[in-house]
This record gives structure tokens, C-alpha cells and sequence, in this order.
């Protein structure tokens, strides 16, 4: 079985409230984009479930990688039954951007034994076994828009008002990372005027830049590594109705409502890895 685990942004992001046990409370949508790695599984050659990996350096060995782990956690669930199986996994995300590919990369793993093996489980229980590999793995278990509260575990649905908004483009600086650790390191938390949900369902992404839809991030992100923030202004210029930095960084999008001006905004970022397609993904 061959699966594509998508990337995904954040549609603002407010860092709510630091909680008793360490964590943040947070205020943010996430939706699903159409930047993909390509994860193959099939019934194992040996007898024991392995992983190996192609494309993007993955930095750690294949114990310890999300999609393994996914496997255990499965097996976990349901009494070590879970037969044994190679697994062949493509990097094309780039990791440390805040686009959530390796937590994609867990999530369809969980989705794809289940269908491969005939368990039947619904998609809560997966999200509740996602949930242990990753805060953001539960939501490529239903991969669409997403109002994401709490510690970004706690989801309903949302519908995005588009409007004219066609395309996406989407750009990592090479060689710049974010840590989670360095995002959280700098915020302040403070509850947001208006909730994100309601920004980006109830008006348009030209709208939501004068509309109270911020990434609490960017502030602290952009003094310690301009080099985002001048992507962020970079999208602005070609024509971008609406530019943010995803999640933690250091990946920055923007939404535009011609095709052609997308491209042309793609071609003027360099050193960079690049995503441009549909800002609703195909398939």
C-alpha cells in the first residue's frame, strides 16, 4: 500500500495561556496542503516490521522515527497482533518548518495499517493513538480544517471562507530551523481579541490581515532569524493576500488569487524549499 502524507499550515496561532504542567493553551486553525511525502507499507520480508528512508535526510535512526513508533503504538493497541511489515518512507517535506510532516507521516501510517489489516477501528480511536506520538499527529488522522484548542489536541471542524483565493506558496529558508523549544521560549501568552475560527470562517484571507489574524510566533521569530520575516514580506510584495509563518516556523505561506502571480512569487525566493500547488489540495 502506497499513502501520501500531506503537510499542513496554521491559519493563525495564539498562545492563550502557559498551564500548571508546562504546556501552552492555544487558538489556532490548521488545514491540510498539498506538500507530500510518499510512504509505501507492504507484509514484512523478514518477520520483523522495518523502516528505511529515502529523500530528505531524516536525522535519527528508524527506532525512533514517528512512523515506527506508529506501528508500535498500533501494535500496542491491539494486544501485539499486528502483523509484521517493511516500510519504505520518501521525505519531500522539509523538517523543523512548522508544516507537521513527520507527525503526517505517523498519522497515515495508523490510517494505512488499519485499512491494510482489515482492524476497523474508527477514526477516534486512531486520533487517541496518534495522540501519544505527537500533538499535532491526531489531526492528519482527519486531515481537514481544524479549529485546534487546548494543547492543539482538541478539534472540530471548520469551514474556510476562501473567497477568491485560489493558490498557495509556501517557503523554508534553507538551512533555517525553529525549535520548539526557541518558538515557546519568547511569547508571552494573552487571550486574542477575536478567536481564529471565527476570523477565518466568518471573512475572506483579504480580509484577515487587517482582521486580528496573527501567528504569535513571528514577533520574537523574525529579530532572531530575519531571514523568515523578509520571506514573509517577500510574498507580500508579489501579491500575496495573506502571508504567514506556519506553526513554530520556519516554513512562511502565502495565498494568492492568481496562479501566475503564486509562480512569479515563488521564483523570486531563493535558497529556499518550495511548495506551490491549489490552496485546496487535490486528492
Amino acid at each position: 500500500m502506497i499513502v501520501f502524507p500531506n503537510a499542513k499550515i496554521n491559519l493563525g496561532l495564539n498562545i492563550v495561556a502557559r498551564r500548571s504542567d508546562g504546556y501552552h493553551d492555544l487558538d489556532m486553525v490548521m488545514i491540510p496542503v498539498g506538500w507530500r511525502d510518499i510512504l509505501e507499507i507492504v507484509p514484512s520480508s523478514s518477520g520483523s516490521t522495518t523502516l528505511s528512508t529515502s529523500g530528505r535526510h531524516v536525522d535519527c535512526p528508524p527506532e525512533k522515527n514517528l512512523v515506527f513508533k506508529a506501528w508500535q503504538q498500533l501494535n500496542d493497541a491491539i494486544d501485539g497482533d499486528l502483523p509484521a511489515v517493511d516500510m519504505f518512507l520518501h521525505k519531500v517535506i522539509p523538517d523543523g518548518a512548522g508544516l507537521g510532516g513527520g507527525s503526517a507521516d505517523a498519522a497515515f501510517a495508523l490510517t494505512a495499517l488499519n485499512k491494510m489489516f482489515a482492524l476497523g477501528l474508527p477514526d477516534q480511536a486512531l486520533a487517541e493513538i496518534a495522540a501519544r506520538l505527537g500533538a499535532d499527529c491526531p489531526f492528519f488522522i482527519y486531515n481537514r480544517p481544524m479549529l485546534c484548542t487546548g494543547t492543539g489536541t482538541d478539534m472540530s471542524p471548520v469551514e474556510i471562507n476562501w473567497g477568491d483565493t485560489q493558490h498557495i506558496v509556501i517557503a523554508k529558508p534553507c538551512g533555517t530551523s525553529v525549535s520548539t523549544a526557541e518558538a515557546y521560549g519568547g511569547v508571552t501568552p494573552s487571550q486574542p481579541e477575536h478567536q481564529t475560527c471565527d476570523i477565518v470562517s466568518q471573512t475572506p484571507p483579504q480580509q484577515w490581515k487587517d482582521g486580528g489574524l496573527v501567528n504569535g510566533f513571528e514577533r520574537h521569530i523574525f529579530t532572531a532569524k530575519p531571514v523568515i520575516g523578509q520571506i514573509k514580506q517577500r510574498l507580500y510584495d508579489h501579491g500575496a493576500v495573506y502571508a504567514s509563518m506556519s506553526g513554530s516556523g520556519s516554513a512562511v505561506y502565502g495565498l494568492f488569487e492568481d496562479a501566475k502571480m503564486a509562480e512569479a512569487a515563488a521564483a523570486s525566493l531563493d535558497n529556499c524549499d518550495l511548495f506551490s500547488g491549489p490552496v485546496i489540495p487535490e486528492g
